[in-house]
């Protein structure tokens, strides 16, 4: 049971890494276009990883080579999708809308690992999944569910869900054996080194045809920053959980970005906190405890 309590433990970090990459995403609008913001991200990431994965993938290259076809989808899955995409349509969309529909991406996450895998969905996931997502509902719609009525979507709500979609196809992946046996940190480097090759076309467009090369010491701070918390860290936190408890139990733990930044704006930005912030984060962690139950001896996964 210990070292499935510390794969949750890392797992409750994860969503407060994960929650930066939208808050720098949206500080870096007008400093980096999106395309080479997530280029530069993924570029940087792959160098930070490099020198820690080069052995295990010089000692499973045959390995790597059989599964190069997989690496390179979940690089356009992982990077170009959830990483490009994601920039671009969040110049069209609010940050309500984008957390609303990406969360969705944990429900996905689990339709499809129970369709693909026989991953049975019991009753206590199910409620603690139901749960999970009234909670973050609480929280981005402020407590007024007629809030739903009056959201105005456009096709960057379009593509923040196709995002998320894609995101739920990257974690299920991610389980197959033949990933699954591969060590973590290798695969992860090859899969940002991928990404970041994929997201090299549109990174050149917006070079030739706009000019936008980064420039400046806050363009490449929060270009670095991205690459470090939200990439390095999350991600790394994430394949460790898909291959430790599944990509069921990990996709749970993302309902936790939205309460670490009504948390966060509290206590650094000084924004209020409101009662349905704190009957969301019930909701939330209720939902989460229910749907993983960290204290189970035996975890489906």
């Amino acid at each position: 049971m210990r070292p499935k309590f510390g794969v949750h433990a890392l797992l409750v970090l994860m969503p407060l890494f994960f929650a930066s990459n939208l808050i720098i995403g949206r500080a870096s609008t007008g400093l980096v276009e999106p395309w080479t913001l997530a280029f530069w991200r993924w570029a940087l990431a792959a160098l930070i990883l490099l020198p820690f994965a080069w052995s295990g993938i010089a000692a499973n290259w045959s390995q790597f080579r059989a599964v190069t076809r997989e690496i390179i989808v979940l690089g356009l899955l992982g990077m170009l999708i959830c990483g490009g995409f994601v920039y671009v349509s969040l110049h069209a969309t609010t940050a309500t809308n984008a957390t609303l529909l990406y969360t969705a991406s944990t429900l996905f996450i689990v339709l499809f690992d129970a369709f693909y895998f026989r991953n049975p969905l019991t009753p206590v996931r199910i409620a603690g999944l139901v749960i999970g997502f009234l909670g973050v509902a609480t929280i981005v719609l402020q407590g007024e569910p007629e809030r739903l009525i009056t959201l105005d979507l456009n096709w960057g709500d379009l593509g923040i869900a196709f995002c998320a979609l894609s995101w739920a196809v990257y974690s299920v992946m991610l389980k197959a054996e033949s990933l699954r046996r591969l060590p973590t940190l290798p695969l992860f480097s090859l899969i940002a080194i991928a990404g970041a090759f994929t997201l090299l076309p549109p990174m050149l467009y917006e070079a030739v045809v706009l000019g936008a090369i980064p420039s400046g010491g806050r363009a490449w701070l929060s270009i670095l920053a991205l690459a470090i918390v939200p990439s390095v860290l999350a991600y790394g936190i994430y394949q460790i959980g898909i291959k430790a408890v599944g990509p069921s139990v990990t996709g749970v733990f993302l309902y936790l970005i939205p309460v670490y930044g009504v948390v966060l704006a509290a206590l650094l930005l000084g924004e209020s906190f409101h009662p349905y912030h704190a009957a969301g984060l019930v909701l939330v962690v209720a939902g989460v405890m229910l749907a993983t139950d960290p204290f189970r001896k035996r975890i489906t996964a």
